[in-house]
C-alpha cells in the first residue's frame, strides 16, 4: 500500500490507497469497509478479476486506471444511483485537465464517458455493508490501452484509450490525483444543492442529446429521441407511443 504524502490539492479527510494488485477494487472496498473511516479511494495498478455492469468482465491492460471510491452512508437506492452523474462530471473534469480538450469528451447515460465517440471510461456502483451503509463507485479508464472490439458486446460503442486518441500519457496515480478533487467538488455541490445543478451540468455534456438512440432492457428494446434525463436520473425517450422514462438499460447509438 502507498504511504506517500498526499499530493497538493487532495481532498481533506479522504484516504488515498494505492495497491500493486487486487482481484477487484470493488471487492477490496468491501473487504476494507470496517477499517475505512471516511471517503476513501482505492487504486489498483492491476486487477485480476475486474467486472463491469451486469456481471460482465472488465479487462485491465497495463497502464490503465482501476479505482473504487468508498463513501459512507447510509444510502437510499435512489440517492446512490444519482452518484453516477456526480462521478461522470468528475471524470469529465479530470479528462479536461489531463488533455486540455474538454470538447472531445461526452457523457453517455447511464455511466460511461466517450472520447471522440468511443468509450474511454465506465463505472459500476454498488452499495455495501448492512442496510446500504456505504457506496462503492468503481471506475475504469482506458488510459494507455483499449480492449479489442472482440472484447465488447456486439453493437456497443467502440473502446478507445486516452493515449491513442489524444497522445496524453497519464499514469493511474496522476489521473487519480485529478479525479479525486474533482469528485469532492461535485459531491459537495450535490449534497448542498441537490441533483438539479448536477443534472444541468451533465445534460450540457451529454452524448446524443436530441438524437435517436436505442435503450435495451431485459425484455424489450425502446427506440426514440433522447429528450432529457429527469429529476430521478432516468433516461427520457420520445417514442411514437409517447414519453418513456427508463431507470436502467444499455444504450446503443
Amino acid at each position: 500500500m502507498s504511504t506517500e504524502p498526499l499530493p497538493a490539492g487532495w481532498p481533506q479527510g479522504t484516504a488515498r490507497i494505492i495497491l500493486p494488485e487486487v482481484d477487484s477494487t470493488l471487492n477490496e472496498a468491501a473487504r476494507r469497509l470496517d477499517g475505512l473511516k471516511g471517503p476513501s479511494w482505492i487504486l489498483a495498478l492491476n486487477q485480476t478479476a475486474a467486472r463491469g455492469r451486469r456481471g460482465r468482465a472488465w479487462t485491465h491492460p497495463a497502464g490503465n486506471f482501476a479505482a473504487t471510491l468508498v463513501l459512507h452512508g447510509p444510502f437510499a437506492p435512489a440517492s446512490a444511483a444519482l452518484r453516477s452523474f456526480v462521478a461522470s462530471l468528475a471524470l469529465h473534469e479530470a479528462f479536461a485537465a489531463a488533455t486540455g480538450r474538454a470538447g472531445s469528451f461526452a457523457l453517455k447515460w447511464p455511466n460511461d464517458v466517450l472520447l471522440n465517440g468511443g468509450k474511454v471510461a465506465g463505472m459500476l456502483l454498488e452499495t455495501i455493508g448492512p442496510r446500504g451503509a456505504a457506496l462503492s463507485i468503481g471506475i475504469g479508464v482506458n488510459l494507455a490501452q483499449a480492449p479489442g472490439a472482440d472484447q465488447v458486446e456486439a453493437g456497443a460503442v467502440r473502446p478507445v484509450s486516452l493515449l491513442s486518441e489524444t497522445g496524453a500519457l497519464v499514469s493511474p496515480a496522476d489521473f487519480l490525483d485529478l479525479l479525486a478533487p474533482a469528485y469532492a467538488r461535485f459531491e459537495a455541490q450535490f449534497t448542498t444543492y441537490g441533483f438539479a445543478p448536477i443534472r444541468a451540468a451533465w445534460l450540457a455534456r451529454a452524448a446524443r442529446l436530441g438524437e435517436q438512440i436505442t435503450a435495451r432492457l431485459p425484455a424489450e428494446e425502446v427506440a426514440g429521441r433522447f429528450d432529457t434525463v429527469d429529476e430521478q436520473g432516468q433516461l427520457v425517450l420520445s417514442t411514437p407511443q409517447g414519453l418513456r422514462h427508463i431507470a436502467a438499460a444499455d444504450v446503443f447509438f
